[in-house]
């Protein structure tokens, strides 16, 4: 019987990139009820990692959050007074040390269900927009100028796609 390629791998055209190793600790800062499974988000996380082409090594702690300790962290780090979808806090290592440690991500929960509601999407969907949205900026992808937003929202649609999910910027 002739080999076939796996069906992950016609859902990414282009040449395969060997996955770099991750391990993505999720933390739950609330009950679980409704919220993504840690295998999920991992998977998530996973994609973005693979889409970017990342082959060294990734550590990356995500913490599922509250819109009290959403609004804190957001107020502390951003100045921002409010609870927010993701936050992003790469990892700041000093000189010399090459630990795989790519940074933290929080992503608020009331805040995601709010939002895929407001939106008319699944809230998984948005769910693995956010993880990978988060994951893109671990790995230096802005989106505060329209040049970087534009390259930066281009490889989401390209993850999510391969994910099965329809493009999140797409008018509703």
């Amino acid at each position: 019987m002739p080999r076939t390629r796996p069906p992950s791998a016609l859902a990414h055209p282009g040449p395969r990139v060997p996955a770099a190793v991750a391990i993505v600790r999720v933390g739950y800062a609330l009950p679980r009820r409704g919220l993504p499974a840690a295998a999920s988000l991992r998977r998530w996380v996973e994609a973005a990692l693979r889409g970017a082409r990342r082959r060294r090594p990734a550590a990356i702690d995500l913490r599922i959050v509250g819109a009290a300790e959403g609004r804190a962290l957001n107020r502390r780090y951003r100045g921002r007074d409010y609870a927010t979808n993701v936050l992003s806090f790469p990892a700041e290592l000093p000189a010399g040390v090459d630990l795989p440690l790519l940074g933290d991500l929080v992503i608020c929960a009331p805040v995601v269900a709010r939002e895929a509601a407001a939106q008319g999407k699944p809230p998984a969907h948005h769910w693995a927009h956010l993880a990978v949205h988060g994951t893109l900026h671990l790995l230096g992808y802005d989106h505060a100028r329209p040049a970087e937003a534009a390259r930066m929202e281009a490889l989401e649609r390209r993850i999510l796609a391969g994910l099965g999910i329809p493009d999140p910027y797409a008018p509703r």
